[in-house]
């Protein structure tokens, strides 16, 4: 988490960061790479804190660790990147929840679907209306 918070933070600095009272564009990314960062550092200590834990029995039949919902959510995230660089945001907004949702087994096609839609609405409103990142909503070629 840690990681992925600096990695926000130095991607929002390709962007003009602006001030609380005129944010920019790369505002946003670095304020939650921040929270990340945070958040990150809070998990790791918590964890040297407490008494251990219990161990928790796999969900694999053969002992085996349950890897869905880690390799999903890589795999989201790459997939943005890519789509985003040359699609545009809603179809990197589509994949990279549609992909992370489908890491949950208890999600059906139909609800990564509906959830991906509804995210896809939050980020034209939220990212591309209010924030004005300069990422275009299509990108063809």
């Amino acid at each position: 988490m840690v990681l992925v918070g600096l990695g926000a933070i130095y991607g929002g600095t390709d962007y003009h960061i602006g001030s609380l009272s005129h944010m920019g564009p790369g505002f946003f990314p670095a304020a939650v790479g921040g929270l990340l960062v945070l958040t990150g550092i809070l998990i790791a200590a918590s964890a040297r804190s407490g008494p251990p834990a219990e161990a928790v029995p796999s969900a694999h039949p053969h002992g085996l660790p349950d890897l869905r919902g880690g390799i999903c959510i890589l795999l989201s995230i790459v997939a943005f990147i890519i789509i985003g660089e040359y699609g545009g945001l809603l179809p990197a907004t589509f994949a990279i929840t549609f992909i992370a949702a489908l890491g949950d087994r208890k999600n059906t096609i139909l609800q990564s679907v509906l959830l991906s839609l509804a995210m896809v609405v939050i980020a034209i409103v939220v990212f591309w209306w209010a924030l004005q990142l300069q990422l275009p909503l299509f990108r063809w070629g």
